[in-house]
Parts: structure tokens; C-alpha cells; sequence
């Protein structure tokens, strides 16, 4: 799966697409010090946290993209960084829930899908 193909599943809208890359999984949480210690490298990362810190967190964990939920939408500070560092920002009306869930049956049914270790 890529980012393009998450977009499209998520019926997401594009707010700054850096590079297309690889989403492996998924990885959904909001207390930013969890989601960069825990965040899977080339993880969706399931959020509704929309300021500046969501950005360095995306880049320290080194996430494919930052997927905001609920209608959240980012703001400037978060949309000039993703743009300024080549981040991939979406956003779904679907909850953290809902969106990691279709992740998990897209990919599961594409046979890609493989949990982290734990």
C-alpha cells in the first residue's frame, strides 16, 4: 500500500503529499512521546493531534504519513512544516479507529500485512 492508495481508501484529503511512499502499518495514538518511541518506521500514524510537535514526532519516528482523524485539520504551523520538510499530511472523517481498521482489512486482503515486533 502507498500513500496514495491509503488517501483513496480513507476518502481522505490531501493537505501535503512529500512523497509517495510505502505505508507497511498502521499506528494509532495521540501522547506524542508514545508515537516516537512506539511508531513504526513507514507507519500511517492515526492522530487527532494537529499542531507543530506532530511533525517532529513524524520525522523522528519516520513515519510515510501522518494521518489526521475526525475532520481534524492541521494548522498552519503543522501544514508549513509538513510542506517545509516534505511530510505527507491526510485527512479522513473517520475515526483512529475506523481508518486503522480499514488499513488493517485492505492490507490483510492483500496478503501485505504483517504486525510489528513487539
Amino acid at each position: 500500500m502507498d500513500i496514495n492508495k491509503l488517501t483513496e481508501l480513507l476518502s481522505a484529503e490531501v493537505k501535503n503529499l512529500g512523497e509517495n511512499k510505502k505505508v507497511e502499518t498502521g499506528y494509532c495514538g495521540d501522547f506524542l512521546s508514545f508515537a516516537m518511541s512506539r511508531a513504526p518506521s513507514q507507519s500511517a500514524w492515526f492522530t487527532v493531534m494537529s499542531n507543530v510537535n506532530v511533525a517532529a514526532v513524524s520525522l523522528l519516528a519516520d513515519v510515510s504519513v501522518i494521518v489526521l482523524c475526525e475532520n481534524v485539520i492541521p494548522d498552519d504551523a503543522l501544514l508549513n512544516r509538513c510542506v517545509s520538510e516534505g511530510l505527507s499530511v491526510i485527512c479522513t472523517k473517520y475515526s483512529a479507529y475506523e481508518a486503522a481498521g480499514m488499513l488493517f482489512v485492505a492490507m490483510k486482503n492483500e496478503e501485505k500485512y504483517c504486525l510489528p515486533e513487539r
